[in-house]
């Protein structure tokens, strides 16, 4: 069973779905609805909706939250080394892709970037550009600027 809930946040409003006991989704709720989803608040969606207020208050480093993205396995690579990147800290790029041991792979981990289902949780807006821009944020680039800011990170 799929359920999604909504949670009024400092970074705006947003859903976050949960499927089989895991996070699978978050978005802003102006983007879409949920699909083939019961509208209610389950104990992990009310967990991880008191995470994500820790998180906008600065009292969360890293989300403790079972996550389930749906996507490829290189995707499923790209977002795993993107939860390793510390709150207030950047990467490149082409540093997420020599991670994932594929250094010619740049675009595709803006691929991946731009598809990834459970944003911020999955920090895909500490992925900067080589030249240390800010370029590459599905949600658009102001708010991969208030995200880092409200991290400390420099925002370009």
């Amino acid at each position: 069973m799929k359920y999604a809930y909504g949670y009024k946040t400092a970074i705006g409003d947003v859903v976050i779905v949960e499927e089989d006991g895991a996070i699978t989704e978050l978005f802003w709720e102006t983007e879409k609805q949920p699909d083939g989803c019961v509208y209610r608040e389950t104990e992990l969606l009310r967990e991880a909706g008191r995470q994500l207020a820790l998180y906008c208050e600065g009292r969360l480093l890293k989300f403790d939250l079972p996550l389930s993205p749906k996507g490829t396995e290189f995707q499923k690579a790209v977002w795993q080394k993107l939860c390793e990147i510390p709150r207030g800290e950047t990467r490149s790029y082409k540093q997420i892709a020599e991670a994932v041991g594929n250094p010619g792979a740049c675009r595709a981990v803006g691929l991946a970037n731009r598809n990834n289902p459970i944003p911020v949780i999955i920090p895909c807006h500490r992925v900067i550009g080589s030249d240390g821009k800010l370029v590459g944020f599905a949600l658009g680039l102001e708010n991969k600027r208030r995200l880092l800011e409200l991290e400390g990170a420099d925002a370009g």
